[in-house]
Protein backbone atom coordinates (compact mmCIF):
# COMPACT_ATOMS: atom_id res chain seq x y z
CA UNK A 1 0.00 0.00 0.00
CA UNK A 2 1.24 3.47 -0.78
CA UNK A 3 2.42 5.61 2.08
CA UNK A 4 0.99 8.99 2.98
CA UNK A 5 4.07 10.69 1.55
CA UNK A 6 3.73 8.92 -1.80
CA UNK A 7 0.04 9.70 -2.08
CA UNK A 8 0.59 13.34 -1.22
CA UNK A 9 3.22 13.62 -3.97
CA UNK A 10 0.96 11.83 -6.47
CA UNK A 11 -1.91 14.21 -5.76
CA UNK A 12 0.39 17.23 -5.95
CA UNK A 13 1.75 16.00 -9.31
CA UNK A 14 -1.81 15.52 -10.58
CA UNK A 15 -2.71 19.07 -9.54
CA UNK A 16 0.31 20.42 -11.42
CA UNK A 17 -0.48 18.32 -14.49
CA UNK A 18 -4.11 19.44 -14.46
CA UNK A 19 -3.00 23.07 -14.45
CA UNK A 20 -0.52 22.24 -17.25
CA UNK A 21 2.44 23.21 -15.09
CA UNK A 22 5.73 21.33 -15.24
CA UNK A 23 6.22 18.91 -12.35
CA UNK A 24 9.34 20.05 -10.51
CA UNK A 25 10.54 19.36 -7.00
CA UNK A 26 10.08 23.00 -5.97
CA UNK A 27 6.51 23.14 -7.25
CA UNK A 28 5.67 19.86 -5.55
CA UNK A 29 7.12 21.23 -2.29
CA UNK A 30 5.07 24.41 -2.68
CA UNK A 31 1.79 22.52 -3.13
CA UNK A 32 2.58 20.15 -0.27
CA UNK A 33 3.44 23.08 2.03
CA UNK A 34 0.26 24.94 1.05
CA UNK A 35 -1.83 21.87 1.81
CA UNK A 36 -0.18 21.43 5.19
CA UNK A 37 1.26 18.01 4.38
CA UNK A 38 4.80 17.23 5.45
CA UNK A 39 6.69 14.53 3.57
CA UNK A 40 10.20 13.17 3.67
CA UNK A 41 12.49 15.59 1.80
CA UNK A 42 13.45 13.10 -0.92
CA UNK A 43 9.90 12.45 -2.22
CA UNK A 44 9.39 15.64 -4.29
CA UNK A 45 12.75 15.21 -6.01
CA UNK A 46 12.05 11.55 -6.67
CA UNK A 47 8.66 12.28 -8.22
CA UNK A 48 9.95 15.18 -10.31
CA UNK A 49 12.74 13.01 -11.73
CA UNK A 50 10.32 10.17 -12.48
CA UNK A 51 7.83 12.46 -14.21
CA UNK A 52 10.19 14.82 -16.04
CA UNK A 53 9.84 13.04 -19.39
CA UNK A 54 6.24 11.89 -18.94
CA UNK A 55 3.09 13.66 -20.08
CA UNK A 56 0.95 12.92 -17.00
CA UNK A 57 -2.35 13.88 -18.64
CA UNK A 58 -1.67 11.59 -21.59
CA UNK A 59 -0.64 8.81 -19.24
CA UNK A 60 -3.92 9.04 -17.33
CA UNK A 61 -6.18 9.31 -20.37
CA UNK A 62 -4.53 6.40 -22.17
CA UNK A 63 -4.21 4.05 -19.22
CA UNK A 64 -6.91 1.67 -20.43
CA UNK A 65 -5.61 1.50 -23.98
CA UNK A 66 -2.03 0.82 -22.94
CA UNK A 67 -2.48 -2.92 -22.57
CA UNK A 68 -4.01 -3.58 -25.97
CA UNK A 69 -2.35 -0.80 -27.95
CA UNK A 70 0.70 -2.72 -29.19
CA UNK A 71 -1.10 -5.87 -30.37
CA UNK A 72 -3.86 -3.84 -32.02
CA UNK A 73 -1.35 -2.24 -34.37
CA UNK A 74 -0.36 -5.62 -35.78
CA UNK A 75 -3.78 -7.25 -35.49
CA UNK A 76 -4.41 -7.79 -39.24
CA UNK A 77 -1.06 -9.54 -39.68
CA UNK A 78 -1.56 -11.58 -36.52
CA UNK A 79 -5.03 -12.63 -37.64
CA UNK A 80 -3.67 -13.77 -41.01
CA UNK A 81 -0.97 -15.82 -39.31
CA UNK A 82 -3.40 -17.30 -36.80
CA UNK A 83 -5.84 -18.59 -39.44
CA UNK A 84 -3.71 -21.58 -40.52
CA UNK A 85 -2.81 -22.32 -36.92
CA UNK A 86 -6.41 -23.02 -35.91
CA UNK A 87 -6.13 -26.60 -37.11
CA UNK A 88 -2.99 -27.06 -35.06
CA UNK A 89 -4.80 -25.72 -32.00
CA UNK A 90 -7.50 -28.35 -32.38
CA UNK A 91 -4.87 -31.09 -32.55
CA UNK A 92 -3.23 -29.75 -29.42
CA UNK A 93 -6.57 -29.71 -27.61
CA UNK A 94 -7.26 -33.30 -28.65
CA UNK A 95 -3.85 -34.43 -27.41
CA UNK A 96 -4.38 -32.54 -24.16
CA UNK A 97 -7.78 -34.17 -23.65
CA UNK A 98 -6.27 -37.61 -24.33
CA UNK A 99 -3.46 -37.04 -21.86
CA UNK A 100 -5.91 -35.88 -19.19
CA UNK A 101 -8.03 -38.99 -19.74
CA UNK A 102 -5.02 -41.27 -19.45
CA UNK A 103 -4.00 -39.58 -16.19
CA UNK A 104 -7.48 -40.14 -14.78
CA UNK A 105 -7.43 -43.79 -15.86
CA UNK A 106 -4.23 -44.39 -13.95
CA UNK A 107 -5.56 -42.81 -10.77
CA UNK A 108 -3.65 -39.57 -11.08
CA UNK A 109 -6.65 -37.27 -11.29
CA UNK A 110 -6.34 -33.74 -10.00
CA UNK A 111 -9.17 -33.98 -7.50
CA UNK A 112 -8.82 -37.60 -6.38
Amino acid sequence: MASKDELACVYAALILADDEVAVTAEKLKTILKASGVSVEPYWPGLFSKALESVNVKELITNISSGVGAAPAAGAPAAAAEAAPAKGADKKKEEKKAESEESDDDMGFGLFD
